[in-house]
């Protein structure tokens, strides 16, 4: 997803593989492999910026955001921002059996509702 989802904006902005290694300072070898979902996506903020700034997204937009949170998937990673949050992390498990169209009991329907109402 990462991958693609890098490449897609890159391909748009008319940028080659081997200019955006260039310019991003990677191997292009090691990038082409992240951009096929054959490599995990870097994790380094920096290195993530730096990407970034070469594709022209914006630090803090819905875009960088979306790559982050890619690059986070893609990686296996669970964001710090919801590793940080108690409330969040004890409502995963019920999320991912939903998600997975287990059905969750009431007690656990009750809580994330709860969670929904207080993010309003």
């Amino acid at each position: 997803m990462y991958g693609e989802f890098v490449k897609e904006i890159r391909m748009k902005k008319e940028i080659s593989l081997r200019e955006f290694c260039k310019q991003a300072e990677m191997d292009a070898s090691n990038w082409s492999k992240i951009e096929r979902g054959l490599l995990a996506p870097l994790q380094d903020e920096d290195k993530l910026k730096n990407i970034a700034r070469v594709l022209g997204i914006k630090i803090g937009s819905d875009t960088w955001k979306e790559m982050r949170d890619l690059a986070n998937i893609d990686a296996g990673i669970i964001p710090d921002d919801i590793r940080s949050d108690a409330e969040i992390l004890k409502a995963l498990p019920m999320f991912f059996r939903t998600i997975r169209s287990d059905k969750p009991t009431a007690e656990e329907l009750d809580k994330l509702i709860d969670m929904i109402k207080k993010e309003d």
